[in-house]
């Protein structure tokens, strides 16, 4: 009993995760990935330049907004489900290529999702999503 309750208090004395920390790395990675300029990656993000430049160091200390976390996640998502939809170098180019699907109307994803938004970004994800669920 005694060591049940130790283990319950080293449970709950665990720091949580740097969610923040982690969505930043993530999309950093995502980027270069991508192959997205500065302002590319700060505009999808909702931050200046100047921000993401800093943002996108371990040490970043600033706080995302709702906003940005959920376009970050999404973007995350987003990049999951290319890589498991399309091979490279398909997947890595797809945000950048001209693009006729019904959310793109000839434009680069990437543009498409910086000019429209968060509302933009998840339903490209969406629309992504389902090509990979055969809908």
């Amino acid at each position: 009993m005694k060591e049940r309750k130790h283990m319950e208090n080293v449970v709950l004395e665990r720091p949580a995760p740097d969610r923040q920390g982690v969505a930043l790395k993530a999309f950093a990675r995502i980027a270069d990935a991508w192959s997205l300029t500065l302002r590319e990656a700060a505009a999808l993000a909702d931050m200046s330049d100047s921000t993401w430049k800093r943002a996108k160091k371990p040490d970043f200390a600033g706080d995302l907004t709702r906003d940005q976390m959920l376009r970050l996640s999404a973007l995350i998502g987003l990049y999951k489900s290319l890589e498991l939809y399309f091979n490279e170098p398909i997947s890595r180019e797809w945000a950048k290529l001209p693009n006729r699907g019904p959310e793109f109307d000839g434009a680069r994803p990437v543009d498409a999702m910086i000019e429209g938004g968060l509302p933009k970004i998840l339903r490209v994800r969406g629309y992504v999503d389902a090509l990979r669920g055969g809908v």
